[in-house]
């Protein structure tokens, strides 16, 4: 029998927060090990555990893998939450990008200046508001179903989840004027694996703070600073 997945990333969201979530939802016990020296992760690079010389990194059925585009299509596979066929995959993956555009606008938010993060607020509640809600209400209008794609959960579903909480984060009321869309967070927030990622006490990760940040920039040597989109 196989063993859990063990996640290796810093104690904080960043890129590997969507395997949490996607582990998390289909009902999957993972292990983490936090990075939290230049040590750790040089041992890494020179276990040749990193293909590409970065995290995140999962091991996973005997697997190291990395490029978390790949992780995350590995899980909703292995975990059906891939579609029934290729157009269902080919939906789910472009439902899939355009969330992972919008959460680009974010993941870089907690390196910004203050003054910077202000700027960044204001883009990413518009961009979410005029470019990617409008288009994932259309498509639940449109489709009078519960899921994105076909008839049952996927991984698109939980990815625009994530997404929105994440707006939600920085304008409480981003999803006013999107009907449909408050039905579908409402809806997707009660399926019971991630009704339990959403308690307190679980692997999901709090907004990134001052401390997470500074764990990154240690380990990864980033002494520059990070400009707004």
């Amino acid at each position: 029998m196989a063993g859990k997945p063990k996640l290796y990333y810093f104690d904080g969201r960043g890129k590997m927060e969507s395997v949490r979530w996607l582990l998390a939802a289909a009902g999957v016990e993972f292990e983490e090990e936090f990075l939290e020296t230049r040590e750790q992760y040089e041992k890494l690079l020179q276990g040749g555990s990193l293909l590409f010389q970065q995290v995140p990194m999962v091991e996973i059925d005997g697997m190291k893998m990395v490029q978390t585009r790949a992780i995350l299509s590995y899980i909703a596979a292995k975990y059906n939450l891939y579609g029934k066929d290729l157009k269902e995959r080919a939906l789910i993956d472009m439902y899939v990008g355009g969330t992972d555009d919008l959460m680009g606008f974010i993941l870089m938010f907690p390196f910004l200046s203050a003054e910077d993060k202000e700027k960044q607020c204001a883009v990413i509640v518009e961009k979410a508001t005029s470019r990617y809600f409008p288009a994932y209400e259309k498509v639940l209008k449109d489709r009078g179903q519960d899921f994105l794609v076909g008839n049952s959960f996927s991984w698109a579903d939980v990815h625009l989840l994530e997404a929105i909480l994440m707006v939600e984060e920085k304008k409480s009321d981003v999803l006013s004027g999107f009907p449909q869309l408050q039905a579908f967070k409402a809806r997707i927030s009660n399926i019971p694996t991630i009704k339990k990622f959403l308690q307190p006490g679980s692997q999901r990760k709090p907004v990134p703070d001052d401390k997470y940040v500074e764990t990154v920039r240690r380990v990864l040597c980033m002494y520059y600073d990070i400009k707004a989109n």
